[in-house]
């Protein structure tokens, strides 16, 4: 009884959260370069170092990794647009605790202090390791290799290179994601620039949330739910029969 009760609640806990996620997912099918949760349910054993303790076997769920699928790419003609082409490339930017994180977001503009920043407001980082910082500028191109090129205003000369977006590649690292949805290097530390990484200047990635999928994961986890909901009130029921037994005749 005691194992059937710890089974089925840690299942309800973890179901729930796993719909979290599967929520977040779909909430963020519109976002830009956003990249789906990946769920992974396993049974966890309680363990005091030397045995396994048999007595409870609850369930849990994790957020393993995310889809590293590619999005849909869309052209949009705005030079601050940007889109990776490698799964395994990122754009660096400055978290808001400070460090180095990644995205694939890449609906850049320039904020009121001329700082170069992502839609959803994170500092994008130069190769030479700080925040991209633009002077007025009458044009701009972004090259494939993440160079930045302006004319400054009134300037007559060609566009000149002052800055390089810093693109990194994540394979071979283990990253993780974190709940402002940027990818980080687990245990810290920052990934190497990747000279190889390209990107494609007025493009936006969609985000690779596949709705239907969604939909899909939403309903088996809403009938998983369902399942560890009766296995308590079968432990309830149980529980009150084995009681009336012991119970004597009046």
């Amino acid at each position: 009884m005691d194992k059937l009760v710890y089974t089925a609640a840690t299942g309800l806990r973890a179901h729930m959260a796993a719909q979290a996620a599967i929520a977040n997912n779909m909430a963020n099918a519109s976002t830009t370069g956003f990249r789906a949760d990946r769920v992974v349910f396993d049974r966890i054993i309680l363990s005091d170092g030397t045995s396994a303790l048999s007595a409870r076997q609850p369930t849990g769920e994790e957020v393993k990794d995310i889809d590293r699928t590619q999005g849909a790419i869309q052209q949009t003609g705005r030079p601050l647009d940007v889109a990776l082409s490698d799964v395994d490339s990122w754009i660096a930017v400055q978290a808001a605790d400070g460090s180095e994180a990644y995205t694939r977001r890449g609906d850049l503009t320039v904020n009121a202090s001329g700082t170069l920043e992502t839609g959803d407001g994170f500092l994008v980082m130069g190769e030479g390791g700080g925040p991209i910082t633009l002077p007025p500028y009458s044009q701009l191109s972004i090259g494939g290799d993440g160079t930045i090129s302006i004319q400054a205003q009134g300037d007559t000369a060609p566009p000149a290179p002052i800055d390089k977006i810093k693109l990194v590649s994540a394979k071979g690292s283990e990253t993780v994601k974190g709940l402002d949805n940027l990818m980080r290097v687990r245990g810290g530390g920052a990934l190497p620039a990747n000279l190889d990484a390209k990107l494609a200047s007025g493009a936006l990635e969609s985000s690779n949330v596949n709705m239907t999928q969604a939909l899909v994961d939403m309903i088996e986890n809403q009938r998983s739910y369902e399942v560890q909901a009766n296995l308590l009130k079968e432990a309830r029921t149980m529980d009150e029969s084995s009681a009336s037994v012991m119970r004597l005749p009046g």
